[in-house]
């Protein structure tokens, strides 16, 4: 089974950017649906963004739709998740996520989670 370890995630001011990463190991990398979500202090777990196993298709959530681009390396078996136009609302932890289905969009379809790494922007 495959192992997520996330990195990059910190404190920015609202506006700035930062790049989050996911290394994957223990698996096949590119047969797995890949995807971010967060978690909001006294929230629920949400759907950031997902990519498909071949890196042609990704989707996101509404709030980050312009913002945040998803993107995977198979050599490196790593995913990215740049951020940009940071806001006050996207603090939370970050957690990379992986499936073998095609999509990766609710909780319940994750198979596989990465501890998670705290992004947090100031006002």
């Amino acid at each position: 089974q495959v192992q997520l370890v996330e990195s990059g995630g910190g404190l920015v001011q609202a506006g700035g950017s930062l790049r989050l990463s996911c290394a994957a190991s223990g698996g096949t990398f590119r047969t797995y649906t890949m995807g971010w979500f967060r978690q909001a202090p006294g929230k629920e777990r949400e759907f950031v963004a997902q990519i498909s196993k071949s890196g042609v298709f990704t989707n996101y959530g509404d709030s980050v739709k312009g913002r945040f681009t998803i993107s995977r390396d198979t050599a490196k078996s790593t995913l990215y998740l740049q951020m940009n136009s940071l806001k006050f609302e996207d603090t939370a932890v970050y957690y990379c996520a992986a499936s073998r289905e095609t999509e990766i969009l609710l909780v319940s379809t994750v198979g596989y989670w990465g501890q998670g790494t705290q992004v947090t922007v100031s006002s």
